[in-house]
């Protein structure tokens, strides 16, 4: 699937290259626009090995957890980019562009110890992303566009970090990365609403993200077990992916 996904992907980018670009129709300049876009970005994530680490914590401490630990799944961060061009291509629009994200869920646990103090544990998840990918859509009215289809390569690295605070005692902390960066992709549907002409804009997408990270591991090597009192290594941190949606605001420039 993600090998014909790509095919797919290059074989659309390499016809539309072919294609005179005509922007002067739409007020973008003779080549078209160049900017940035800053803005707020969820997504959706199945995590089992990681949910599961969680559920045996709070089993094990069942019995002096004054709050539970939550279920990871759902993320939320920012995402700035640049859109290297957007143009005109025969009523067409087409725009190529490449992004920065950050994503992070976190949550805590309260511990009452064996000597009635209480300790607090975090866990935090973050996904940090590269993302390279175009979007090809058509103007409804002179303000609103919509984006038919909105594709993009990512370029993934994930880390978990175990952090217990206990008073009057150091903090514990443990931390978990990829060893290198995991491929994964994107691919949706949008909106652009012209704000200033079409140089100053606000975007939306939602689609589906493809996500999936086997293992995380610290500096010494060490792999993250699938829970607290194992030695067997997690290999389903993430399964897959699932729901994203971002809203932007875009910056644009004319060529």
């Amino acid at each position: 699937m993600f090998k014909s996904w790509v095919l797919t992907c290059l074989s659309i980018i390499v016809m539309l290259s072919g294609v005179s670009l005509r922007a002067q129709s739409f007020g973008f300049g003779c080549l078209g626009l160049v900017g940035g876009y800053a803005g707020y970005s969820y997504q959706i994530y199945k995590p089992t090995g990681l949910n599961t680490y969680v559920q045996t914590f709070n089993l094990i401490r069942k019995d002096s957890l004054q709050g539970a630990m939550q279920n990871f799944g759902k993320s939320s961060g920012y995402r700035v980019g640049i859109n290297f061009f957007r143009a005109d291509l025969k009523g067409l629009i087409l725009t190529a562009k490449g992004f920065y994200q950050y994503l992070g869920e976190e949550n805590d646990a309260s511990v009452v110890s064996s000597y009635g103090s209480t300790y607090n544990t975090s866990f935090d998840f973050n996904l940090r992303s590269w993302g390279f990918g175009f979007d090809l859509g058509t103007s409804l009215t002179y303000s609103l566009s919509w984006k038919v289809i909105d594709a993009s390569l990512l370029f993934n690295s994930a880390q978990f970090t175990n952090t217990t605070n206990n008073p009057g005692a150091v903090t514990i902390v443990n931390t978990y990365k990829t060893d290198k960066q995991v491929l994964g992709y994107t691919v949706g549907t949008g909106f652009i609403l012209a704000i200033i002409g079409h140089y100053v804009s606000l975007e939306g997408f939602a689609g589906y993200t493809y996500l999936k990270i086997d293992m995380v591991k610290q500096d010494n090597g060490t792999y993250l077990t699938v829970n607290e009192s194992s030695s067997t290594e997690m290999k389903n941190f993430i399964d897959k992916g699932g729901f994203n949606a971002v809203i932007q605001l875009n910056v644009g420039f004319p060529l």
